[in-house]
């Protein structure tokens, strides 16, 4: 019996129909999608005003963990100690790079003169457990203890990421959290991959069927990184929703799409957090599948969903610092709201 499904939006449903899908994932497919180059960063870097900079940490086993630093160039910088986002790239834990969809927090260095890191995790299946997030772990520690050099100010660093990237950032947020350090002031979690049971109505919903991430796909991205941990034996660091206490956790931004996989558990995982007295904001864009933002930024709810995740972003930093955050311009949201429906060009999810 077919399960019925939320409508798409009419919009991105005519983007979507152009766009070859796929129902299930496996070794093979997996290693044509890592061979598909991606463009190059340089082409995101045209025309904005950020200094790069490449360096890398050791892993805990001593493997190199890639870091990119993009930080605002001088001109029209202030002494004041920069925010930063530590990001987390998407992919379902098996593909992708720490350039995958960096034209978002791209955007909120433009918009806001935050300096942005992302880290090169490694991937399932060869890496597996909680290397994944020990990586990133890893990355946002060296982040912290070389604030100064970075310029950024070490209060307001800000964990976010997209699909498997947000599951990672509310992972590494809850591990930040149990270790006491380093300090993480919000966490921005996009359509997050946070629960590897992949057994709920949403979860149901997207099965037996091309997608752009099927519950099939989920299941081998969970597979990979899993591999032979089961049931009690897999952490609450790799599979956010296990966790039983969501207390003391920073403000917290989730959004996703009503007509994709993760819908339920993204809904829940901020229900939680409001259950044991946090804050979140919680978006549910009607019609949006997985990544819908991401891959198809043009479209009308996709622009007003980066637009509202950015004034949220906007009106945090301005809470935590007397210094009004640097914006687009003096036409404020307008501005912005133009640059968002206009930048970004298609990326895995």
């Amino acid at each position: 019996m077919t399960t019925p499904r939320p409508a798409l939006d009419p919009e991105l449903r005519d983007l979507l129909a152009d766009m070859p899908l796929m129902s299930r994932l496996d070794t093979d497919t997996l290693a044509h999608l890592r061979a598909v180059a991606s463009p190059p960063v340089e082409s995101l870097l045209v025309g904005r005003q950020a200094e790069r900079r490449e360096t890398t940490v050791p892993a805990g086993d001593g493997a190199p963990i890639a870091l990119s630093v993009f930080s605002p160039d001088n001109t029209g910088r202030t002494a004041q100690a920069a925010p930063c986002v530590y990001w987390i790239h998407g992919g379902g834990m098996v593909m992708g790079d720490r350039f995958s969809q960096i034209d978002i927090p791209l955007e909120w260095l433009e918009a806001f003169g935050v300096v942005v890191v992302s880290v090169d995790y490694r991937l399932a299946p060869e890496a597996t457990g909680t290397t994944l997030v020990d990586d990133c772990y890893r990355g946002l520690s060296w982040v912290a203890e070389h604030s100064d050099e970075l310029g950024i100010d070490p209060a307001r660093i800000i964990v976010a990421g997209p699909s498997a990237g947000g599951g990672l950032a509310a992972g590494l947020t809850l591990l930040a959290r149990d270790r006491g350090a380093p300090a993480i002031a919000a966490q921005i979690l996009i359509c997050p991959m946070l629960d590897h049971r992949n057994d709920s109505v949403s979860s149901h919903q997207y099965s037996d069927g091309p997608g752009v991430w099927t519950r099939e796909m989920n299941a081998f991205g969970w597979s990979a990184v899993l591999g032979d941990l089961t049931g009690d034996e897999v952490p609450a660091y790799v599979s956010p929703a296990l966790a039983e206490d969501l207390s003391g956790l920073p403000a917290t931004y989730v959004d996703t799409g009503s007509a994709e996989v993760f819908r339920d558990e993204d809904t829940d995982y901020a229900t939680r957090i409001w259950a044991a007295g946090g804050q979140a904001e919680l978006h549910v864009w009607a019609g949006g599948f997985h990544g819908f933002d991401a891959l198809y930024p043009q479209a009308r709810v996709s622009a007003t969903a980066r637009r509202t995740r950015t004034a949220w972003l906007g009106r945090l930093l301005t809470a935590q610092t007397s210094t009004p955050v640097r914006t687009a311009g003096a036409a404020g949201d307008g501005l912005l709201s133009r640059n968002l429906s206009g930048r970004g060009a298609p990326r895995a999810v």
